[in-house]
């Protein structure tokens, strides 16, 4: 399986979903996360923990020699990739993955980036709410009505602070010590399993 994440605009959770789908796949066999970001915020994520992820990260140069080992690999893109690298993309894997945050600047990002593939012709994606804030707030209700006629997930990702504590240890959600990591971890395991079933 060969799952990228991509994303018109930056801080939509596009690394932290690349990183949690690694940890997911890794439960299924070999697992290989190529850190296409020119931040290169996977790699330094993985880089401060004390302890290893459950699967290899490599930049993109190194990916065409690392991926023949690996029975699954999960792609972190750079944000706002222009036609010809959607295209790329979309053509390049299994399942193109689109977070986004449900404000209206992700979501006018975000319709952008369906147009272009729309007019690619690619059917291989699914939209990711990402970052929901708890009821009251009605925003991922008025998101996903706005986005009903597109391929969404049924998982939403929660927004926690246990995710930003994941990054600044080096650890997969799960390792954190915080009373909503296990919620957390659960919503990608949610993710992970609508991609496989």
């Amino acid at each position: 399986m060969l799952i990228t994440v991509a994303g018109f605009k930056g801080g939509i959770g596009k690394t932290t979903t690349a990183v949690h789908l690694a940890c997911y796949f890794s439960q299924l066999g070999q697992t290989l996360l190529v850190d296409g970001d020119p931040n290169r915020s996977a790699t330094g994520w993985s880089k401060r923990g004390d302890t290893n992820f459950p699967f290899k990260v490599v930049d993109l140069m190194q990916a065409a020699l690392y991926s023949p080992k690996y029975e699954h690999i999960v792609i972190d893109t750079a944000a706002r990739p222009d036609q010809d690298e959607l295209q790329a993309l979309a053509n390049g894997c299994n399942l193109l993955v689109l977070p986004t945050t449900p404000d209206a600047l992700a979501i006018d990002a975000l319709l952008q980036t369906l147009d272009l593939l729309m007019s690619l012709g690619s059917d291989r994606y699914r939209i990711l709410l990402t970052m929901i804030h708890p009821k009251p707030v009605k925003m991922a209700q008025q998101a996903r009505a706005a986005l009903s006629e597109l391929p969404l997930f049924d998982t939403e990702i929660r927004r926690l602070i246990a995710y930003e504590k994941a990054s600044l240890m080096g650890v997969p959600v799960y390792q954190v010590k915080d009373r909503m990591a296990k919620i957390a971890w659960s919503d990608y395991e949610q993710v992970g399993k609508e991609i496989t079933k």
